[in-house]
């Protein structure tokens, strides 16, 4: 990362309190009476409260040596021969793998007192042996009961003799920018920990996975408190601490939180089936940028355009287009492509939604049955060859008919039928873009075109228009569909 700056997996809890203020008052006569300064409002029944709740997580794991030590040479019936052999884990002529057990720290909270505990996935991922040590003390094995890495959370349980001290879920989506908050946690294995600070930041991305949307906070997080809880003032988690960045590895005040309204959909899920079970729509997505909006008649640069359409998924049946924008999804503004997949993969698999797209430059209401996301991932991995994508020359590219002969030279599936690109020219805005030889231009300004002449045409027609860019729906050989924006110089 820049600046030498790095990005630390971990997990902690935040408490907040508002800060008194110093005033300074002037009595009978111009004499300064000065009022007592007021340190920051105490926060210890809200952390004495809230310790008990909190849990220190415990992993070990055992891995593979493989490392091989030479074995020196010995007569044969050498009275250190067992020994040899012993040392060097070899049985009947085979050197045995040696092992060694390796062991983490993070945190935990307790959401039920018959001992449900959530916590970070990478807290107890690949982990041979988990185990929960209370704030007595007191010591718990500890079961998966499922995980999410796409999240990051994992659910865990103990069976304890007596019912724990519990804490519930808040909501995050009532956070405000300035919000105290606190985070009780195991930094760096000293356990019961608590730091104070403010929500600084609402809706991070930090490209950690497909549904971020971070609460970032400057109480001190630090190693060890990965999978610990952030609490607002009212004692209820609004968030799981999960990252910092940090150039040193310790806290600089930037830290990150998986916000609680997105974690508890995914612990109920977790806890009732052991697995996930998200929504789907079936669709791949890009951004829209201010070309692409303008190129559309939109009048302003929002939504999610959809760039192909998964086969055999829930919209392949024509109900959303290659070329739609959408941009809304069951009653929620989508602003932006990433706003998305975190909407639809929070919608039950089985609901019926309605989805509003701009086709065409005109808003359009679709009815949708959403798949599971689980279900159709093998789907997702083979929908590089989707359905869609032939020639003379134009905006700085040569072009031709999609024969069998082309086909072969650039190695283009059978199912991805257009215009293919046989030259781009140095320095034209097609080369600019990227767009290299062997790409298909399957459709212009959301028109299919199938043979040089047609595009041609479409180009003309959008520059007698007054267009400065035209619309480019691009298959590369194996059908994965880009759209791209082409200045008409």
């Amino acid at each position: 990362m820049a600046l030498n700056t790095i990005l630390k997996p971990f997990r902690a809890i935040a408490v907040v309190t508002a800060l008194g203020v110093a005033t300074v008052q002037f009595g009978v006569g111009g004499v300064q009476t000065a009022q007592a300064a007021q340190g920051p409002e105490s926060v210890a029944d809200l952390a004495e409260q809230l310790l008990n709740s909190v849990v220190n997580i415990s992993t070990s794991q055992r891995v593979s040596n493989n490392r091989r030590t030479p074995r020196p040479r010995i007569p044969e019936g050498s009275p250190f021969q067992d020994f040899f052999d012993e040392f060097f884990g070899e049985r009947d002529g085979e050197q045995q793998p040696r092992s060694r057990r390796v062991n983490s720290l993070g945190s935990g909270f307790v959401i039920d007192k018959e001992g449900i505990i959530v916590t970070n996935n990478h807290v107890i991922a690949e982990a041979d042996d988990i185990e929960a040590i209370f704030a007595d003390g007191s010591k718990l094995s500890a079961e998966v009961v499922g995980a999410d890495p796409k999240t990051d959370i994992a659910v865990l349980r103990v069976k304890p003799e007596e019912p724990l001290s519990a804490v519930s879920f808040g909501n995050s989506n009532s956070l405000r920018i300035g919000d105290w908050v606190m985070a009780i946690g195991n930094p760096f294995g000293l356990g019961g920990t608590v730091t104070t600070g403010i929500v600084s930041a609402r809706g991070r991305d930090i490209n950690s996975g497909p549904y971020d949307n971070f609460i970032q906070t400057d109480a001190a997080i630090n190693r060890g408190n990965s999978g610990g809880p952030l609490f607002n003032q009212e004692g209820e988690v609004i968030g799981v601490n999960t990252a910092i960045i940090s150039p040193t590895g310790g806290s600089i005040g930037i830290g990150f939180a998986v916000p609680s309204d997105l974690v508890q959909s995914v612990v109920e899920q977790l806890i009732e089936f052991g697995e996930t079970r998200r929504g789907w729509l079936g669709v791949r997505i890009q951004p829209v940028t201010d070309e692409i909006a303008e190129s559309l008649d939109m009048e302003e640069a929002k939504g999610a355009l959809v760039a192909g359409i998964i086969k055999g998924g829930p919209v392949d049946n024509g109900s959303v287009l290659p070329g739609d924008v959408i941009i809304k999804f069951d009653g929620q503004d989508v602003e932006d492509m990433r706003d998305l997949p975190r909407i639809v993969a929070e919608s039950p698999v089985g609901k019926e939604v309605e989805v509003v797209v701009i086709r065409k430059g005109k808003e359009e209401t679709i009815s949708v049955t959403l798949g599971r996301l689980e279900d159709g991932e093998q789907l997702i991995a083979q929908a590089q060859q989707v359905d869609e994508p032939e020639t003379a020359t134009v905006l700085g590219m040569e072009i031709a008919g999609l024969d069998a002969a082309l086909r072969e030279k650039y190695e283009i599936a059978e199912d991805v039928s257009g215009v293919v690109i046989v030259k781009v020219e140095e320095e034209s805005a097609a080369a600019e873009k990227r767009i290299v030889a062997g790409d298909v231009i399957v459709e212009i300004a959301q028109e299919v075109v199938n043979t040089p002449e047609e595009v041609k045409e479409r180009v003309k027609k959008l520059k007698d228009d007054g267009r400065r860019n035209a619309l480019l729906m691009i298959a590369n050989k194996t059908g994965e569909l880009r759209f791209i924006t082409v200045p008409m110089r």
